[in-house]
């Protein structure tokens, strides 16, 4: 692991995906969370505020990054909710067949380097009548915007911990074997389009 991506990309990538208009979407969603609980790419913990502790029962904190790793296990200490962190990669999830009630994904689709693989998990380990709950930026739909995505990807990517800005958010979805319940999108105010095309909602497993 080099520097740059040990030291560097963590606290750059807390605060970005903890600024004003990123907060507001968490809320949007995480409240959302029932019973036990899988998030991936858990991060430094920046959905833990946003559980709703009347109704989760647990959260399996999943994140590889030895970055992350330190404020993740310190978030986990205080938190809300019973945490158990997971230094596991999204497409190895090492959690049994039908053992989670909710996945929640939150602004970590676009830097996990196999998305599909990590859905197809998400699907494994979902209960029958389970939720995947998703908050993710990605492709926008307007194509000035997204040709700009195309062109800053080659070098965004590299400095920004592998984040692709360019990824189908619903297409992930539905490819890995869900239907998505219900759906919405917008432009994220005070963000520039290229970085702020968010979708969220709800699927379960077809």
């Amino acid at each position: 692991m080099s520097f740059w991506s040990r030291y560097v990309v963590p606290p750059l990538i807390n605060c970005a995906c903890g600024a004003k208009p990123i907060r507001y979407q968490r809320r949007k969603i995480v409240p959302r969370a029932q019973g036990v609980v899988l998030e991936l790419g858990f991060g430094s913990g920046l959905n833990l505020p946003y559980y709703d502790a009347g109704k989760v029962t647990k959260v399996y904190a999943l994140e590889p990054e030895e970055g992350m790793l330190v404020r993740a296990r310190k978030k986990a200490k205080d938190a809300p909710v019973p945490v158990e962190v997971l230094p596991e990669k999204a497409e190895e999830v090492s959690l049994g067949a039908a053992s989670v009630d909710t996945v929640l994904v939150t602004y970590s689709l676009c830097t996990i380097p196999d998305p599909h693989a990590a859905l197809e998990g998400a699907r494994r380990v979902l209960r029958p009548g389970g939720t995947l709950l998703f908050c993710e930026h990605g492709l926008a739909p307007d194509e000035k915007v997204a040709t700009t995505q195309a062109k800053m990807e080659r070098w965004w990517t590299p400095l920004a911990g592998g984040c692709r800005l360019t990824r189908d958010v619903q297409a992930m979805v539905t490819s890995a074997g869900f239907a998505i319940d219900d759906v919405e999108t917008m432009y994220l105010p005070s963000t520039p389009k290229p970085l702020g095309f968010n979708t969220w909602g709800a699927a379960h497993v077809v």
